[in-house]
């Protein structure tokens, strides 16, 4: 905007010097000409009108203006996605949405720091970590997914042991969580989360990180493939069939000797899944439709590619939330 205020005041000073000339040139109107004063205030003002309106123009094309600028807090405040969205599912980018995340600290200029990365076995102990922006600054501000800015995934590399934590923030940007791993090996913990930058723009990412509890590692194989699993007296099933690279729904049934239980929002849905591939771990993080059909919930999936993979459904009933586990095997 300072092109056009420039442009509007130096051509006062060639029009007003010039006035002289004019007035000397002609005595015999000088009475009928308007005062100089008057002239150079008309001016001057009337470059200021062209430069604001040149400006305002400008802004409207770029995007941005004082309307733009004023609303980009309230748009930030209290960002949450509605049920149904999550932190991988901004858009509806489908190659993007095939990829397994969280198998690196670092993705989309953000970089996981975990402040301690050891651990006892079967000792209760304090995750600490922070999120780094490209310029290493610790990252202070996320959005609101599922009722929490931060969604921590812990589980051993053989796939057992899953955990689904929420750490809190300090002031500085540090997170913490109580965490116990309560057998030796080697841990995965993924940092889901979608953070804002200064520009307002929103990034998903999940960020990877490897945790050790030394001792005598002795891995669980995993089991056979399932549509249904049993989680204290509760059964789920589920229905569909995953295709690699393709986004498939599985719907998912929860059943009890009593009849089908009444399903509660846990984090805003009827249902939160997780999948891991074997092998590398790779992670995708889905949710269900808004609403439960017939008590059923609808996950839309897209397996990257073809494999074995571990699903962790969870549920809330009666204020409890419980997770039934899967294998699923992708052709």
């Amino acid at each position: 905007m300072s092109s056009p205020f420039a442009t509007g005041t130096a051509a006062v000073p060639e029009q007003v010097s010039a006035a002289p000339e004019h007035a000397s040139a002609a005595p015999e109107h000088a009475s009928a000409a308007p005062d100089r004063g008057t002239v150079r205030l008309a001016l001057v003002v009337g470059g200021l009108v062209l430069a604001v309106l040149l400006g305002f123009g400008l802004g409207r094309l770029n995007g941005g203006g004082p309307s733009a600028a004023a609303g980009l807090d309230s748009a930030l405040t209290g960002h949450s996605h509605p049920p149904g969205t999550g932190a991988h599912e901004h858009g509806v980018d489908q190659a993007a949405a095939a990829q397994a995340a969280g198998l690196s600290i670092s993705s989309a200029g953000y970089t996981l720091t975990p402040l301690a990365a050891a651990f006892t076995a079967g000792r209760a102990g304090e995750l600490r970590f922070l999120v780094r922006d490209a310029q290493r600054r610790p990252v202070t501000r996320f959005a609101v997914v599922h009722e929490k800015p931060m969604h921590l995934i812990v589980v051993r590399r053989d796939l057992t042991g899953y955990q689904h934590l929420h750490p809190t923030m300090a002031a500085d940007g540090t997170w913490s969580v109580p965490l116990t791993l309560p057998q030796p090996g080697v841990w995965r913990a993924y940092a889901d989360f979608t953070a804002l930058a200064d520009d307002g723009r929103q990034t998903a990412v999940t960020l990877g990180v490897d945790l050790t509890a030394p001792g005598g590692y002795q891995p669980t194989p995993l089991p056979a493939p399932a549509s249904s699993a049993t989680v204290d007296g509760f059964t789920v099933n589920y229905q569909g069939t995953p295709q690699a690279g393709v986004t498939v729904p599985l719907t998912f049934r929860v059943d009890s000797a009593g009849g089908p239980p009444a399903l509660e929002r846990y984090l805003g849905a009827y249902g939160h899944l997780v999948a891991l591939r074997e092998g590398d771990l790779g992670y995708l993080h889905v949710h269900p439709e808004p609403q439960p059909v017939d008590g059923a919930v609808t996950f839309w999936v897209t397996t990257p590619d073809p494999g074995r993979y571990r699903l962790y459904l969870d549920f809330q009933v009666a204020g409890v939330v419980r997770t039934a586990e899967f294998t699923l095997t992708v052709p």
